[in-house]
């Protein structure tokens, strides 16, 4: 970071929160993927990291849970114009199949799915080809969303360079559809691929899921102990009866392995946090049930090792900058406990 940075001045810089880092000379390397292919509700996840990137430029700096994350160096990479032409196509195929359901597919439609599907294997390919070349320059990779399904790549690239990878899995959902609506790399069916395809992956842990199917749940209890759900209902009925947050944030970290990955979709939160965001459910956590969450992982000397935040959505009418207001400090705060995490680790070059 250049020695004349003011953090305390307003944001001049292009970069992610007013930085002007390089990726070569930060820590945390952000990337981008515009991608929306398979929504199947609300739209606008694509302009996902585009939105976040505009509001964090409001963000200040200093972090009474974290310090000064923006001083290991934080740089998120172009917005790639090709993976979000890719996504503009198949979200356009996609949606003839949507809207055709699954018992009225002609030759035409069956090729429209197959082409979806071909242009998510290269998403996936190419998100763990950057995530896997950031690794080896010893970064903490971070992918900005973009709907649900874009972390693949990179969850498979940081679990091959950490077998036994636990995954901390924020979500209202539990997406563990399999290829729903025929789509294989659909953002509700991430986790199944995760479970189904990334072996390396030790052990799931999801929070906050109050909207799921029976054939999710029946998963979730075959799994032999692989997937943990805290369901909200559950930790709702325990806090409303004078539990403790804390106790209950102790039982979550303690199901996870030392080395984790944290995949955190915006829905997870209460929705008055992220009212445009593509499937919305009442209930969820409150950000500051989010932060105790990150500290008490972080506090229990587990590693976070990369991460994710997705389904955000800009308000269509461009009224409020809300959502990725919200979405940018959540980023900030994640970025900011994996740093306290890895102290360990080698500093950036």
């Amino acid at each position: 970071m250049p020695d004349i940075f003011d953090p305390n001045a307003p944001a001049n810089a292009e970069g992610i929160f007013g930085l002007p880092d390089t990726p070569e000379d930060s820590r945390v390397v952000l990337l981008p993927v515009p991608w929306e292919a398979t929504v199947s509700y609300g739209s606008g996840t694509g302009d996902g990291p585009a939105a976040i990137l505009r509001a964090s430029r409001q963000v200040d700096l200093l972090d009474r849970d974290t310090g000064k994350p923006y001083e290991s160096g934080i740089a998120m990479l172009p917005i790639s114009q090709t993976v979000r032409a890719w996504s503009d196509e198949a979200k356009a195929l996609a949606a003839t199949i949507i809207e055709n359901g699954a018992t009225q597919r002609d030759a035409q439609l069956e090729m429209n799915l197959g082409r979806v599907n071909d242009l998510g294997r290269l998403l996936n390919g190419w998100v763990a080809s950057e995530t896997r070349a950031w690794l080896q320059c010893d970064k903490i990779v971070g992918i900005v969303g973009g709907d649900h399904s874009v972390p693949l790549g990179a969850i498979s690239a940081i679990a091959d360079k950490h077998p036994g990878l636990g995954i901390l899995h924020i979500d209202a959902h539990a997406d563990l559809r399999i290829a729903y609506e025929g789509f294989t790399f659909s953002h509700a069916s991430i986790m199944d691929n995760v479970i189904r395809d990334i072996p390396t992956v030790s052990k799931l842990v999801q929070v906050g899921i109050r909207d799921y199917c029976e054939q999710e749940e029946e998963a979730i209890q075959h799994s032999a102990g692989r997937i943990k759900t805290f369901y909200e209902s559950d930790v709702r009925r325990e806090l409303l009866d004078a539990g403790s947050w804390r106790r209950v944030c102790n039982r979550i970290v303690a199901e996870l392995p030392e080395t984790n990955y944290i995949s955190f979709d915006i829905d997870g939160l209460d929705p008055t946090l992220c009212p445009n965001t593509g499937t919305p459910v009442p209930g969820g956590l409150s950000f500051a049930e989010m932060v105790l969450l990150l500290r008490t992982l972080v506090d229990s000397g587990r590693t976070i090792v990369g991460f994710d935040l997705v389904e955000t959505a800009p308000d269509p009418t461009g009224a409020t900058e809300w959502d990725g207001n919200v979405a940018a400090r959540v980023l900030y705060k994640m970025i900011g406990f994996a740093l306290m995490s890895n102290r360990g680790l080698p500093p950036a070059a």
